[in-house]
């Protein structure tokens, strides 16, 4: 299932979704990917955590990135967890609906065994109803 992090703009999701990843990294037997909109956190990651920033790849809308997402997960077996910073904005959502997506984004991680965490800067009122019992 995915599990979500929310909030309003500064609020600090960024560095909850990074004090996850390192917690993940203590027990993880597989891979992680990180997924953001620049390469600024490089730096704060561990090696072993594979960056991406998505706005380097040609993704116009939300099914781009939905596929873009199952890319990943074809390619890599071993594939445990997956961290979506700023998910509005890599995933062509900002203004938009998001249960369809986020939908979709559990049917992969269950598909796939793939945990998903992802920020949303949207307040726990504003999430789908769906939605907020994933929030972490």
């Amino acid at each position: 299932m995915v599990q979500l992090v929310v909030g309003v703009k500064g609020e600090g999701k960024t560095k909850k979704m990074l004090d996850y990843v390192h917690d993940a990294m203590k027990t993880a037997t597989g891979n992680i990917v990180y997924l953001d909109k620049s390469s600024r956190n490089i730096h704060e990651l561990d090696n072993k955590v594979r960056l991406i920033n998505v706005t380097e790849y040609p993704i116009r809308n939300t099914d781009q990135f939905l596929g873009f997402i199952c890319g990943i997960c074809s390619q890599d077996y071993d594939l445990e967890a997956m961290y979506l910073d700023g998910f509005l904005k890599i995933a062509k959502l900002e203004g938009q609906d998001i249960s369809e997506a986020l939908t979709e984004l559990n049917q992969i991680s269950d598909q796939f065994k793939v945990r998903i965490v992802v920020s949303v800067s949207l307040t726990r009122e504003e999430l789908p109803e769906f939605a907020k019992a994933q929030v972490i």
